[in-house]
């Protein structure tokens, strides 16, 4: 104890970082500034930091020994930051150039590193105009303009927004619970933004513009070439599919989520419910006509799309609807193809690689599926998930006419079958590609929508938490960039599995299992960017849900759960008598 006394307060603070090594610098300093000695060792540029286990923006004050790890553009906090603020800075050279009535739109995400942007209140921006909005953000980066973020109250913001024209941005801030907001401000720029920010503009170097499908695009760098614009990659399918649903709100009247609160509150739940499902439904029937008018040509119908887009309901769905046209469609399981985990490849770090391709028998699948078609007996594999192997499953025989349906990650992936079955395919993507955004420049992330599916799903039927669903999420995105995203554009036709409505649903649900993540974890800070986002849509009771909607996949109470069409002969091999199922 005779160690311990009394001294004066030491003027400089130290900061630890993860591998080990401390900074010191004056008390009071921000976190970007000390920083600074180290930025030049990152793997990327330096956008934000956690501190004590908190993400934070790098001008949050360092007052006391801390434990910081840097976030730079690499990291999904870092990508998230930098787009946010680029968004920022495109709104203001905009606003600058092209006053009210024109209005910017921020709307969805591009494959190749971007957002779709579209203008209202005037034609689409050509080519020298959106050069001159280039310019004009490449002049606020040179001039390294501070984000001066200010904390004001929610109705003061309101004030602000309502007096400058804006609808949907007082809309959306009055169903607030938190008394303040932060709005950020770019010269004599206001808005508010979802998130953190850069400290200035000077960080915002790696951007482009392009025009783009009756509106233009925002590319910005990849998280794994964090200083590299990659050029624009033509996704006509995708951009499509976004519009149809954008055009689904507007028939809702709903294309805000301050909108969509507002008519929940009016008591148009079920209206917007009912109309959301007809939609889907009115869609997968027109799936299934084109594929019954190519039934001679079309006899393997191929479906794929990333994690929980609920590719196992619309399947069954279509089957159904596929029985309304007269065909009946047998069902063909992709994971049953899977090699022994002794032959399974293995990823960067040695663990087996269970997304990539090469983890199927794609032989055995191949011989499997032509003999199929051509009406032949064939006995299929059933793998065994628990010894990690191969096993005998049930022996098939086609009926005469019958389709196939094959549901997958790789279902579009050119290697997965022979040019002769492709030529007898016809290839859906389905994935919930919402375009319902909290307004006109703070847009929602498909991404988002399906991982909080998936921790209520994982919860309801793994008994996951979710901090174990969140930790598996990176590995599971990883993925699909490699061997789901490259391959979308291949299909025939495009599913939208989003509901307007469905975070309202999934919020109480998700809500419990993510307060339950421990402070302090790498999932806390995911957990709790998650809970800030569905803060801001009221809850629609699950009891609303159709039995057959794609959302009762996650939330549970799906009519088709154990829905199969037995359409194919078995063959039990004790006695060689045809069943038919």
């Amino acid at each position: 104890m005779s160690a311990i006394r009394l001294i004066s307060k030491n003027p400089l603070v130290q900061i630890h970082l993860p591998d080990g090594r401390t900074l010191e610098g004056p008390r009071g300093s921000s976190v970007g500034d000390l920083l600074q000695p180290i930025v030049d060792t990152l793997p990327a540029p330096l956008v934000g930091a956690v501190i004590n286990g908190e993400l934070h923006e790098l001008t949050r004050l360092i007052e006391l020994e801390a434990r910081v790890i840097p976030v730079t553009m690499a990291d999904a906090d870092g990508a998230r930051i930098y787009r946010r603020s680029l968004t920022f800075i495109l709104e203001v050279a905009f606003s600058a150039l092209f006053p009210a009535p024109a209005k910017l739109f921020i709307e969805h995400s591009l494959s190749s590193g971007g957002y779709y942007c579209s203008v209202q209140g005037r034609g689409p921006l050509n080519v020298e105009e959106l050069q001159r909005v280039e310019t004009e953000m490449q002049r606020l980066v040179g001039e390294d303009l501070s984000f001066g973020g200010r904390e004001v109250t929610v109705q003061e913001a309101i004030e602000q927004f309502t007096a400058r024209g804006f609808a949907d941005k007082p809309l959306l801030l009055r169903r607030r619970r938190k008394p303040k907001i932060t709005l950020y401000r770019v010269g004599n720029h206001v808005d508010y933004h979802h998130g953190f920010m850069v400290p200035s503009t000077g960080y915002l170097k790696w951007f482009k513009l392009s025009v783009v499908n009756g509106g233009f695009a925002l590319h910005f760098p990849r998280r794994h070439a964090p200083t590299t614009v990659a050029p624009l990659v033509d996704n006509p399918q995708l951009v499509r599919a976004f519009r149809q649903y954008g055009d689904w709100l507007t028939r809702l009247g709903i294309q805000s989520v301050g909108a969509l609160d507002d008519a929940i509150l009016n008591g148009r739940s079920r209206e917007i419910i009912l109309v959301s499902e007809a939609l889907h439904e009115q869609h997968i029937a027109t799936i299934a006509r084109q594929i019954a008018e190519k039934r001679d040509q079309a006899r393997l119908v191929l479906i794929s799309g990333p994690s929980s887009s609920g590719k196992t309901t619309f399947s069954r769905r279509l089957a159904i609807q596929l029985l309304s046209q007269g065909l009946s469609p047998f069902a063909l399981e992709l994971d049953n193809y899977f090699l022994g985990h002794d032959r399974t490849p293995r990823d960067e770090s040695g663990q087996m690689d269970f997304e990539t391709i090469d983890a199927l028998d794609l032989a055995q699948l191949g011989d499997h599926l032509a003999r199929l078609l051509a009406g032949e007996e064939v006995q299929l594999p059933r793998f065994n998930f628990h010894a990690g192997q191969p096993e005998t499953g049930e022996t098939v025989r086609l009926r005469p006419g019958q389709l196939i349906i094959l549901e997958g990650i790789h279902g579009l992936n050119p290697r997965l079958i022979s040019a002769e079955l492709a030529a007898q395919s016809f290839k859906v993507y389905a994935s919930a590609l919402t375009q319902l955004n909290l307004d006109r420049h703070n847009r929602i992330s498909t991404t988002d929508t399906r991982l909080l599916r998936r921790i209520v799903r994982d919860a309801r039927e793994r008994g996951y938490s979710a901090t174990q669903t969140i930790a598996r999420w990176e590995s599971v995105r990883r993925g699909e960039k490699r061997h789901i995203f490259p391959h979308q554009e291949n299909a025939d036709v495009m599913f939208n599995s989003a509901l307007a409505y469905e975070l309202s649903v999934l919020r109480p649900l998700a809500e419990p299992l993510l307060r339950q993540v421990e402070h302090g974890t790498p999932e806390w800070i995911e957990a709790r960017r998650l809970l800030s986002f569905i803060e801001w849509f009221l809850p629609i009771e699950t009891d609303a849900v159709p039995d057959n909607s794609i959302l009762r996949e996650f939330v549970g109470g799906s009519n088709l759960k154990d829905f199969k069409v037995w359409g194919a002969w078995a063959e039990p091999r004790e006695s060689g008598m045809p069943d038919a199922r």
